[in-house]
């Protein structure tokens, strides 16, 4: 097994078509909306059915605030790499620090040859494509004095001025298969981007080998190399080969690949919404919950020379190996924050759908007396309904007031608080949007710009699509307690059995209370009618989520910590 400790990263691969570029941009715009890191075009300049993947890039990058953006992979034979180069770092610049560069050696090369490009065989192809890199690096490098120089046998650039620099350092990622373009990525790239389709049982572990050997044959090590992967699949009841199946089979099989074979981005190739919903509410969330908690007992092997984190390499994989969670967020709050004047022409017209400010945190995690403190609870509740009876829940054992805990006992708590405060904040805006649609504040326009490009029922689909997505995401984080955290928590202190036998109560309720949303908006979407009842069954949710949250956290927090679980 090999894990190289990267934070997990997911986005999507969108087919840039020109047949529907509305589709096309709003797709991306979902990908963020949804809460994925990473959109990715494929690059081919010869496809007349293809937007050109640059001008689109830069195109999503003025509609969106927080994801990442890549050609999944730059078609380099036809993209001058010092020209490629001043492109990148310019749009890297003004998409504040979000753009990777996926590149290629090139493949289909009579239509190559047919755009003016130069056909070069699989050697000449490597070649071509380590000068690129050296020149790429060079003119990003404007701390060194004097121009680029590289005078290669495919790309000669004799003295062209330096700059602009990158907002960020921006990660190289190389298509790679085959062992010559595996040990280039070794040498100089920053990440390997295969796509899984085209690989046979045992290739990655092949790959992932070869590349350790050549970083290490390079003075650099494995860590340096992010492992990316494109993924394609369908979500299904019963599970019927790899990633053909129900959300369960998708998190087990992904949560294998990052552990066993060492992937830390996935990108699921296709078009289709639902899927996008899914793969980020209901798979995401817990492939990386899965893992942390594998890494946490230290089930996973290093790869040779990485027993610890090489400190000459500890900042590289946070910025120009992240690749997709924003490693220069100037600026940027929790939920996006404000583009300004690098909106890219989007109007000062109010944002609809903004995320509410995220509170700050009431955990001050140092060592000493038990900081994190519970959400309280405020009292206040919407609806008339009571779905259970408050009175009766059951408490835990009282904590040691001499005992003192430690920043990182402390730290599991004050992580739960924060999963809640995010779950709090996107209940927020589902209040939001319903006032918005029942004023008729969302226009087409705007909700195309926030959520997705559908029909002229746009107002009451966006909202639809919103609430079906929080829905899943509420119901993954109580699977997730309840599977995990829970049977942790009663096995290790008896006496909190009651209180975890309640909480999980409340998870079925909840439930429920989650397919009463369901069914009121159903019926919204088909009748304007029904926005009465949706509202109400709103209502009934916020009751009974935010009193379950804050009577887990008022149970939870501190024996989170006095038990040392993670």
């Amino acid at each position: 097994m090999s894990d190289y400790g990267h934070d997990l990263v997911f986005g999507s691969f969108v087919t840039p078509d020109a047949g529907d570029p509305d589709r096309t941009v709003g797709l991306a715009v979902l990908t963020e909306q949804v809460g994925l890191d990473l959109v990715t075009f494929q690059d081919h300049p010869y496809q007349p059915a293809f937007l050109d993947t640059w001008t689109l890039l830069s195109y999503v990058a003025a509609r969106t605030d927080r994801v990442h953006l890549a050609a999944n992979v730059t078609n380099l034979p036809l993209r001058p790499p010092a020209v490629l180069a001043r492109s990148v770092a310019s749009l890297d610049l003004l998409s504040d620090g979000r753009i990777n560069l996926g590149l290629g050696a090139g493949a289909f090369w009579d239509a190559i040859e047919a755009m003016g490009g130069r056909r070069l065989t699989p050697g000449q192809g490597v070649r071509a494509l380590e000068e690129a890199i050296e020149i790429i690096r060079q003119v990003w490098d404007t701390q060194t004095r004097g121009g680029v120089r590289v005078d290669g046998e495919f790309h000669r650039v004799v003295g062209a001025k330096r700059g602009p620099a990158p907002a960020h350092a921006v990660p190289i990622w190389l298509g790679a298969y085959k062992p010559r373009m595996l040990q280039l990525t070794g040498r100089r790239a920053d990440g390997w981007l295969p796509t899984l389709g085209y690989l046979q049982p045992g290739d990655l572990a092949k790959g992932n080998a070869m590349i350790d050997d050549a970083a290490q044959e390079a003075g650099r090590s494995p860590r340096d190399v992010r492992r990316l992967l494109n993924i394609a699949g369908r979500f299904s009841a019963v599970g019927s080969g790899p990633l053909n199946g129900p959300a369960e089979q998708w998190v087990r099989e992904l949560t294998e690949l990052a552990l066993g074979e060492g992937v830390s981005t996935f990108i699921l190739a296709g078009d289709d919404p639902d899927d996008l919903r899914r793969f980020a509410a209901e798979v995401a969330p817990a492939v990386r919950e899965s893992v942390s908690a594998e890494r946490d007992r230290g089930a996973v092997e290093r790869p040779q020379g990485m027993a610890e984190r090489d400190p000459g390499t500890a900042g590289r994989d946070q910025s120009a190996a992240e690749g997709g969670r924003g490693a220069a967020e100037r600026g940027r709050g929790a939920a996006g924050g404000d583009r300004g004047a690098a909106a890219g022409g989007r109007g000062a017209a109010a944002e609809p759908v903004a995320a509410p400010a995220v509170r700050p945190s009431r955990a001050t995690v140092t060592g000493g007396a038990f900081a994190v403190v519970p959400t309280p609870d405020d009292g206040v509740r919407r609806s008339d309904q009571q779905v259970w009876d408050e009175s009766t829940r059951p408490t835990g054992p009282m904590p040691d007031p001499d005992r003192t805990y430690t920043p990182q006992e402390q730290a599991t708590g004050a992580h739960l608080v924060q999963i809640h405060d995010g779950l709090r904040a996107e209940l927020t805006q589902i209040h939001d949007l319903i006032d918005q649609v029942a004023a008729g504040e969302i226009d087409a326009g705007a909700a195309r710009s926030h959520i997705n490009t559908m029909t002229m029922r746009q107002n009451r689909w966006t909202l639809g699509v919103y609430c079906e997505s929080y829905c899943r995401i509420v119901t993954t984080h109580h699977t997730i307690e309840d599977q995990s955290l829970f049977p942790r928590l009663r096995a290790r202190d008896p006496r909190l059995g009651p209180v975890v036998d309640r909480l999980e109560q409340e998870h079925h309720v909840i439930h429920d209370v989650l397919e009463g949303v369901d069914r009121a908006l159903v019926a919204y979407v088909g009748s304007p009618d029904g926005l009465a009842d949706l509202r109400a069954a709103v209502d009934l949710l916020t009751d009974a989520l935010l009193s379950h949250l804050s009577y887990e956290e008022r149970e939870l927090v501190e024996p989170l910590a006095r038990l040392g679980i993670a």
